[in-house]
């Protein structure tokens, strides 16, 4: 008989954001930018380590990773510091991916910076194909495994050729695959193209997968919309490259954190117990370290 999983969980990925203190273009009242889940003015609040603790609450998240929000781009060190200053006296996040543009003219110093926080483990720039191929932004790439830092990736499934060779150019610099390699739709012939591309950076060793960031615009989240998803990532990287995040506040734009995470344990209840502790824990400690604190 399926039993769902029970353990101690690590989010990893949310994000949090005080929009009165720090400047965050995207969610600024009048801006709208092109986003995969259409409409996202219900998310343009302040969002704190408290909000997250009360969402959290009862679910048995012990650990948490942030998610670089868009800070803006002039200052990503300041970004670093305000969410190390939260960490210090909320306990949340226990770890973070931080901004730094690859293609930059400071990206040596920044990645530095960056490294130099403990709360630091990966860095997030959101490229497309022809970026991945670029010589500058690959030379700043190059500078990741210098300080032993993973990097993000959040990019549509559709640039994922450019991120299999940017993985095996790079061995020693571990790729995550940011939201499921952003799967926008359900058709048949969208899954297969989808699926198809995960298979090929799935080949690469050093690639590990969020299962995160699965829902549709217009849909309401259920647990049968995204049950064959996750089952796909599973077949193709097994748990022990796969862990789960939330997107939060994000996602709270579709479903109540419990709900969400409800949906996870329900699809991953027929796994084995190793596979489960890997999918909700075991692979984003090994990734991230987060610090974790006390059970909500």
């Amino acid at each position: 008989m399926s039993e769902r999983y029970d353990g101690p969980i690590i989010d990893a990925h949310h994000h949090v954001w005080d929009l009165e203190r720090n400047s965050y273009p995207w969610l600024e009242p009048g801006a709208r930018v092109p986003h995969r889940y259409g409409d996202y003015s219900a998310i343009k609040h302040t969002y704190l380590p408290g909000d997250y603790r009360r969402d959290i609450q009862g679910t048995g998240v012990v650990a948490s990773v942030y998610m670089e929000a868009e800070w803006v781009d002039t200052d990503p060190i300041g970004e670093t510091r305000y969410v190390s200053e939260l960490s210090a006296s909320s306990g949340v996040p226990g770890a973070m991916a931080a901004q730094a543009w690859l293609d930059a003219p400071d990206v040596a110093r920044v990645l530095a910076e960056q490294a130099s926080f403990p709360l630091v483990k990966s860095v997030r720039h959101k490229p497309g194909e022809t970026l991945m191929r670029d010589d500058t932004w690959r030379a700043g790439y190059a500078l990741l495994a210098e300080h032993g830092l993973h990097f993000e990736l959040q990019t549509p499934w559709q640039n994922l050729d450019a991120a299999a060779d940017l993985a095996r150019d790079f061995p020693d610099t571990l790729l995550i695959v940011n939201h499921s390699g952003v799967l926008l739709d359900r058709r048949p012939e969208t899954v297969a193209g989808w699926r198809d591309a995960m298979a090929r950076v799935a080949e690469r060793p050093n690639v590990v997968v969020k299962a995160s960031g699965l829902c549709v615009e217009g849909q309401p989240w259920t647990t049968d919309l995204n049950r064959d998803v996750v089952f796909e990532l599973i077949s193709l990287f097994g748990a022990d490259r796969l862990m789960f995040g939330s997107n939060f506040p994000v996602d709270g734009l579709f479903a109540r954190y419990d709900q969400l995470l409800d949906s996870y344990l329900d699809i991953t209840a027929p796994l084995t117990a190793a596979e489960k502790r890997a999918f909700f824990y075991d692979t984003a400690d090994r990734v991230y370290q987060p610090l974790p604190f006390e059970a909500a």
